[in-house]
């Protein structure tokens, strides 16, 4: 299976909005790598799972994911 990279607008506020992120995505079969910055309000993904199984693995961390897309 090929690899992908999304890109999210994720609303957070602070370390523990970003770590809520953080304990999920390192849970998630299929992913391989993300980067969460709070700075940026953005959140990186790479990984074989599908765009939409990132999409709720953020979101029932009860985030407000802003957008998304997917980067190739």
């Amino acid at each position: 299976m090929a690899e992908h990279t999304y890109k999210f607008d994720v609303k957070m506020s602070c370390t523990g909005c970003s770590g809520a992120i953080d304990r999920v995505l390192k849970k998630t079969d299929g992913v391989s790598s993300y980067d969460i910055s709070l700075e940026n309000q953005e959140v990186i993904v790479k990984g074989t799972i599908e765009y939409d199984e990132v999409l709720e693995k953020i979101k029932k961390t009860g985030k407000e994911v802003r957008s998304g897309t997917t980067v190739e």
